[in-house]
């Protein structure tokens, strides 16, 4: 089982040149937020976006909120100033740096020397600032297994579906929905590795976006997808999709309040109590040990989205 982490059931990305953005942002009902320096803003306007995240993690409420900055990735001249400006101006109020278009183990051992560095030099927890690395062509999915154990950093795996589509030279210009000439989801042998990739090594696997923002519909559909093969979270460009990401994301009412009664009837069957038993009948159902690990994915999953369960487990009569 992998361990859930942040929740991340929606990732809301915030360009760094846009202050009325920043700020809006802060009172969305997001489970992580990513103040974005790279493909949401033009290169001149760079710099200028450094200072105004540095001035909203600073300034700002995120209370409830990841609070993640994604870079520039390492084949642009803009990566290690971002890196540098905004750990130095804000590392104390900065959760995760996110590192886009990630091709090889060593761009991410990069950005781990460089963070150690700037925390030493800062006096800052070193090792506190997590990494979620963006696959986004053909080599970063080649190599993301030794991509997702590059550092104790990295947190999250996350699946960039724009570039990726560009990289392989995929015949769509529709980003994060089917498409109509192939029999089937395009995108499952991707989701499927990366999910691999992350499970292995105990991180979060977290879905791309969807571009057409008006279509809430489709937006559940597509998350529905990732999310039934275990995803943890998705993208969201754009409010609207934000309460379709967290329900989603989150497991049903009465699937959470199955779960948390498997793991009370497991523990209570295995014990000196109850018999000391590996296997017991719960209602109509068999559980066992397998069970009880299918239950705590569940039961994780409904406790880091705050969700209360509405049954108890009551001992059966000896």
């Amino acid at each position: 089982m992998a361990a859930v982490g942040r929740p991340r059931r929606s990732c809301l990305a915030v360009p760094g040149s846009s202050v009325k953005m920043l700020g809006k942002a802060q009172g969305l009902p997001a489970d992580q937020v990513f103040l974005d320096l790279e493909d949401a803003v033009a290169p001149l306007a760079k710099p200028d976006a450094r200072k105004n995240i540095v001035a909203a993690l600073n300034e700002g409420d995120w209370a409830g909120k990841t609070r993640v900055v994604r870079v520039n990735d390492l084949t642009t001249p803009w990566t290690y100033r971002d890196v540098i400006e905004v750990v130095e101006g804000a590392g104390a109020n900065l959760d995760c740096i996110m590192l886009p278009k990630v091709q090889d183990a060593g761009q991410v051992q990069w950005l781990d020397l460089t963070l150690t560095q700037v925390e030493k030099t800062l006096g800052l927890e070193v090792g506190r600032i997590g990494v979620e690395a963006q696959i986004e062509n053909a080599a970063g999915l080649v190599n993301v297994d030794a991509i997702a154990a590059a550092s104790p950093r990295v947190e999250a795996i996350i699946f960039g579906p724009a570039d990726f589509m560009a990289s392989i030279n995929m015949r769509s210009l529709v980003v994060g929905a089917l498409i109509p000439d192939y029999p089937g989801d395009p995108y499952h042998y991707i989701l499927m590795r990366i999910l691999m990739a992350a499970r292995m090594h105990d991180k979060q696997a977290i879905d791309g976006p969807f571009l057409q923002i008006r279509d809430v519909d489709g937006f559940r559909e597509v998350a529905k997808r990732s999310a039934a093969l275990g995803f943890d979270g998705k993208w969201v460009l754009h409010p609207g999709q934000l309460d379709a990401a967290n329900e989603v994301y989150s497991p049903a009412q009465g699937d959470y309040d199955h779960a948390e009664l498997i793991l009370d009837a497991y523990q209570h069957c295995t014990s000196e109590a109850g018999g000391k038993l590996g296997a017991v009948m719960l209602g109509d159902e068999m559980i066992d040990e397998a069970s009880r690990k299918m239950a705590l994915v569940i039961a994780a999953k409904g406790r880091a989205a705050g969700m209360t369960r509405t049954s108890s487990f009551t001992p059966p009569a000896q």
